[in-house]
């Protein structure tokens, strides 16, 4: 199995490990279709709700991969901060330069 940020991540508890197992086939793709349409939002960016809502994926599926791409250099926190649907701030990101 691939490690993090190339493969999912997992906390060592069986559950965890069980949905990163699932999850490693689609990874890619998700990372990819994330990363596109971050691209796509240009200097404007997306918060992991916004990029969940474009991709029309659940949060909980496309909120890692973010973390993933951030690892991997392919986008950066723009710095700025937009309230999600909690009402909380979250982080707007951009592609990395």
């Amino acid at each position: 199995m691939m490690r993090y940020p190339d493969g999912p991540g997992h906390r060592n508890v069986d559950t965890s490990m069980a949905a990163a197992d699932a999850m490693a086939p689609k990874l890619g793709r998700l990372q990819r279709m994330a990363a596109a349409a971050i691209r796509d939002a240009g200097a404007d960016g997306l918060t992991a709700d916004e990029l969940a809502a474009r991709l029309d994926l659940d949060r909980a599926s496309i909120q890692p991969r973010t973390s993933e791409l951030k690892r991997k250099g392919i986008i950066r926190d723009s710095g700025r901060r937009r309230r999600n649907v909690s009402g909380k701030a979250a982080i707007v990101w951009i592609e990395a330069a």
